[in-house]
């Protein structure tokens, strides 16, 4: 199982749990469930409790659809690339034969020693201050907005911190700029 891959679409749970409601439960069920799976199933690809985690996540997949937070074609997507590691596992569990199960450790054992020489790549930052949940929330509702517009909703705070949270937003994926000049307008990515 491919440990990038896990970490990029719980990732990609992550930022778009970030449109749930702040204090909404399905929101960090989803979230932990996709740690588990995570962590377990990269760690043992054929683990029980990975694939019932896998089972949770659906399920709450389907219930996300129905609260329209997000656009459901969204959900759709994310819970498709995760039902793919449903079928990716179950041919580990039952197809292989031992002797390729052993070459396959063995090939993963020497990638992990190659992993140990290469730096680290820097986490993605995750973490939003309160103003940036604030604007994804707004972007959710409208369908485009400019630095200008935002400086309504935020009298206290000047352009140059809300130009400072888009790029925040645009660095970290959530957002995506349309124009130039004083025809910047930034919209969801999703």
């Amino acid at each position: 199982m491919d440990r990038l891959y896990l970490i990029i679409l719980t990732n990609q749970l992550y930022r778009l749990t970030l449109l749930f409601p702040k204090k909404e439960p399905l929101r960090y069920r989803m979230r932990a469930v996709a740690d588990d799976i995570l962590a377990h199933i990269d760690q043992n690809p054929d683990n029980e409790r990975g694939l019932r985690s896998l089972e949770v996540l659906d399920r709450f997949f389907e219930v996300a659809k129905e609260q329209k937070w997000v656009k459901s074609d969204e959900i759709l997507n994310l819970q498709q690339e995760y039902s793919k590691l449903n079928e990716l596992i179950k041919p580990v569990q039952t197809v292989l034969p031992l002797e390729h199960i052993e070459a396959r450790d063995e090939i993963e054992a020497v990638g992990e020693k190659e992993e140990t020489s290469v730096e680290a790549e820097p986490e993605p930052r995750n973490s939003l201050n309160g103003r940036q949940e604030k604007i994804l929330s707004i972007l959710k509702d409208k369908e485009q907005v400019q630095v200008g517009q935002l400086k309504n909703v935020f009298p206290e705070v000047d352009k140059r911190t809300l130009r400072r949270d888009f790029r925040s937003l645009l660095e970290q994926g959530f957002i995506e700029r349309l124009g130039e000049r004083n025809d910047t307008f930034y919209r969801l990515r999703f």
